[in-house]
C-alpha cells in the first residue's frame, strides 16, 4: 500500500516536472503545428457566442497544450460590480487539449481547427511568449465586451508574433456590431431585449477589429500572406447539431407584449404612473452606467430618450394636479420619443421595443390632450 501511494506520489512530481519543463525549455520540433480553435455556442449566457482558443502540438516532445483567453474568476469580490464597470479581469489560462476537448464534448459544442501556415520561428516564437506570459502579470487582462475578449486577444497575439495587424482587420462593408451580436440572443429574448437597450451608440459603429469567434474563423479561413494562404489546413474535430431552444412561456416576445395590452386595456392613471416610474429608473441606471462604467459600449447611450427621467416630472405633475407642468412635461417626453424612433428605423432592435413605444406615446398623448385645453 506504501509502495503504491509512493508511486502515485512520484508520478504526480513527475509529471507536474514534465509539464513544466514541457512548457518553458522545449525547443518544437519541425513536425509542430499551431492552430487556432473556434468552439461552438453554447445554451448558458456567456457561451452564446463562442470561444476561441490557440492550440500547439508537438507529436515528438508529447506536447499537445491548448492557450485560451476567456478565464474568469467567480469569486472575485464584488464581481458583478467589477464586471458592470469594465475593471474584471480575465486572464490567460492553459490546458491539454484531451481536456479542453472533454470539457466541449460533454457541453456539446462543436470545436473546428483551423492549423496555421507559420515559419518554424514563428511557432516558438508564440510558444514561448504563450509560456511566458503564463507566469508573468501579463496574462491578466480587463474584459471589454468588444475590444478585449477572448477573440480579440488571440487575434492580437498572433498579430504580434507574425509582426503585422494581419489577422482580424475588419472591412469596410462590415456590419455594425450591433447588427452583427443581435441574432446571437435569438431564444433568449430578454437577454436581447436587455443588451439592446443596455448598449450605447458604440456598438452602431463597426469595430476596427473582428470580435467573435466565428467572425474569425472566416477570415483565418479567407486569409493570404505575401500570396501564401494563413491557413493550412482547416477540419472539424467534434461537430454537434446545433439544438433548438425550446419554447418558453414567459421568455418570448408575445407574453412581453401581453403584458403591454394589458396595461392600454385597463387604462388607469395608477398603473400608467407605475409603468412610467420603472421606465425612468432604468434610464438613471442608464445615465449612471454611462459615467461609472469604464466599458465603453455603455456610453452615450440614446435609449435614455425612451426610458426618459424626465417621467419622473410626468408623475409628479399628475400627483401635484398641476396641469401646466403636464402638459410640458409629457410635450417633451413625447418630442423625444418620435426622436427615439427615428434613430432607430435601421437599428435590429426597433421591433421588440415596439411596445414600449406605442404604450408611452398613447399616454402621453392622452395627457397631451387632456391638458391642453
Amino acid at each position: 500500500m506504501c509502495i503504491r501511494k509512493f508511486a502515485l506520489l512520484f508520478i504526480l512530481i513527475l509529471t507536474l516536472f514534465t509539464s513544466k519543463a514541457n512548457s518553458q525549455e522545449i525547443t518544437l520540433s519541425n513536425t509542430a503545428e499551431v492552430s487556432v480553435l473556434t468552439c461552438g455556442t453554447g445554451s448558458e449566457i456567456y457561451s452564446l457566442f463562442g470561444h476561441t482558443a490557440i492550440r500547439i502540438k508537438d507529436s515528438i516532445h508529447f506536447v499537445d497544450q491548448v492557450y485560451n483567453y476567456g478565464t474568469f474568476d467567480f469569486s472575485t469580490p464584488n464581481f458583478y460590480l467589477k464586471f458592470v464597470k469594465g475593471d474584471l479581469q480575465y486572464l490567460e489560462t492553459s490546458c491539454t487539449f484531451e481536456e479542453f476537448f472533454q470539457e466541449y464534448l460533454y457541453e456539446k459544442r462543436s470545436i473546428d481547427e483551423q492549423i496555421l501556415n507559420l515559419s518554424q520561428n514563428k511557432k516558438q516564437a508564440l510558444f514561448d511568449y504563450l509560456n511566458a506570459s503564463l507566469q508573468s502579470e501579463e496574462r491578466f487582462y480587463t474584459y471589454k465586451f468588444i475590444d478585449k475578449n477572448c477573440t480579440t486577444m488571440v487575434i492580437n497575439t498572433l498579430n504580434k508574433i507574425i509582426g503585422k495587424p494581419i489577422i482580424g482587420q475588419n472591412t469596410e462593408n462590415a456590419l455594425t456590431c450591433r447588427k452583427i451580436l443581435y441574432p446571437y440572443f435569438n431564444g433568449h429574448f430578454y437577454v436581447q431585449l436587455g443588451t439592446s437597450i443596455i448598449f450605447g451608440s458604440k456598438v452602431d459603429s463597426k469595430s476596427e477589429q473582428l470580435f467573435l469567434p466565428s467572425e474569425l474563423y472566416n477570415n483565418i479561413q479567407n486569409l493570404k500572406v505575401n500570396n501564401q494562404p494563413i491557413c493550412k489546413e482547416s477540419k472539424k474535430i467534434v461537430a454537434f447539431e446545433k439544438e433548438e431552444i425550446p419554447f418558453s412561456w414567459w421568455n418570448n416576445f408575445y407574453l412581453f407584449c401581453l403584458v403591454f395590452v394589458i396595461i392600454i386595456a385597463l387604462n388607469k392613471p395608477s398603473i400608467y404612473n407605475a409603468y412610467y416610474m420603472i421606465l425612468g429608473f432604468l434610464g438613471l441606471f442608464f445615465v449612471f452606467a454611462g459615467f461609472y462604467s469604464l466599458h465603453r459600449e455603455l456610453v452615450n447611450n440614446y435609449n435614455v430618450l425612451l426610458f426618459n427621467p424626465i417621467l419622473f416630472s410626468v408623475v409628479y405633475f399628475q400627483y401635484k394636479k398641476n396641469k401646466k407642468g403636464i402638459l410640458y412635461s409629457s410635450v417633451f417626453c413625447f418630442i423625444c420619443l418620435f426622436a427615439y424612433v427615428i434613430l432607430l428605423i435601421n437599428k435590429p432592435y426597433l421591433g421588440i421595443v415596439t411596445p414600449i413605444i406605442i404604450t408611452s406615446g398613447l399616454r402621453l398623448a392622452q395627457l397631451i390632450l387632456k391638458n391642453k385645453r
